[in-house]
């Protein structure tokens, strides 16, 4: 689906939707998103950042992972391995649908 994007962590992959409740969350955890795009346009764009706005646009939390465990796999998998889906929720912030 346009906007969705796929990451690969711990051997599964999930699917990350930018819905407006999920854009809403992580911008009251993470403050503005334009700010956050702009972290993310500089090279200042921390991991937990990054983490907290995959969780909050997360389609479907498996059952039994936690936020903390999600953080660990993202993490392990490295950030080139996750970029690719931070581009594309980064594309929808700016973009809309």
């Amino acid at each position: 689906m346009r906007g969705e994007a796929a990451l690969r962590v711990a051997g599964g992959e999930l699917v990350l939707r930018p819905t407006f409740a999920a854009l809403v969350a992580a911008e009251a955890e993470l403050g503005p998103l334009f700010a956050l795009v702009e972290r993310a346009a500089d090279g200042r764009l921390g991991l937990g950042e990054m983490v907290a706005l995959f969780w909050h646009c997360l389609r479907e939390v498996p059952e039994g992972l936690t936020r903390e465990a999600f953080g660990e796999a993202v993490a392990a998998g490295g950030l080139a391995a996750a970029t690719p889906a931070l581009k594309v929720l980064l594309g929808q912030i700016l973009a809309g649908r």
